[in-house]
């Protein structure tokens, strides 16, 4: 079995020699999905708002853990290290998704804002709610809200949002994981930004999703 890991594979935490470190905590993955089964499905689904491609994630960063044990360096606990493998699938699986996007050209049939935009991106016409704060984002009913909404949006304007605004991920690392320019991902960010802040509009009333 070869030895290296996979971009999907690579914990987020730098690359340390692994005779550098002796483990302090031993891995126990007869107890993963009973200790950390429950947390990394919520977060995957909080990402990737289907039940199916969360569970898909999460058992993938298990296999991916048993596979690559001797790669655990001890320096962070076991959860942390299952979350960072979890954060690359998650990566991987929302490219596919922007992949198969771009080659069934669904995005532009389904945007639910492309109305208001032209081909080239700008304003068709004046909005009174142009971007979602991501400030509120801490509102936990809003989050549910938006959690909701994300899944109503065209995968590739999903997909950047998550990417940006809940993984923090720079222009440079989500153009690379998508494939795309990042004229691309501005477009896309913010017409994804626009139908969220009509969505949430449309639920929540009293909330403010004007800049």
């Amino acid at each position: 079995m070869d030895a290296s890991l996979t971009s999907s594979d690579t914990p987020d935490t730098p690359d340390t020699p692994i005779s550098a470190h002796t483990p302090t905590t031993a891995l126990n993955p007869e107890q993963w999905v009973a200790e950390h089964g429950d947390d990394l499905f919520r977060y995957a689904l909080s990402r990737l708002r289907d039940n199916n491609a969360a569970e898909e994630v999460v058992q993938e960063t298990f296999l991916a853990g048993v596979r690559h044990l001797h790669q655990y360096s001890g320096a962070g606990s076991e959860r942390a290290w299952l979350l960072g493998i979890l954060k690359r699938k998650i990566i991987d699986y929302i490219r596919q998704l922007a992949k198969r996007e771009r080659t069934s050209g669904y995005e532009d049939e389904a945007d639910p804002s492309a109305q208001l935009f032209d081909e080239g991106g700008r304003w068709r016409k004046d909005v009174p709610w142009s971007t979602l704060p991501e400030q509120q984002l801490e509102s936990r009913e809003l989050w549910e809200v938006v959690r909701g909404c994300l899944s109503h949006l065209p995968e590739g304007q999903a997909a950047v949002f998550t990417l940006s605004v809940m993984e923090n991920l720079d222009t440079e690392a989500i153009c690379r994981e998508l494939g795309i320019t990042p004229a691309n991902l501005w477009v896309r960010l913010h017409r994804a930004r626009l139908g969220l802040a009509k969505c949430v509009s449309a639920k929540l009333p009293d909330v403010n999703t004007t800049q």
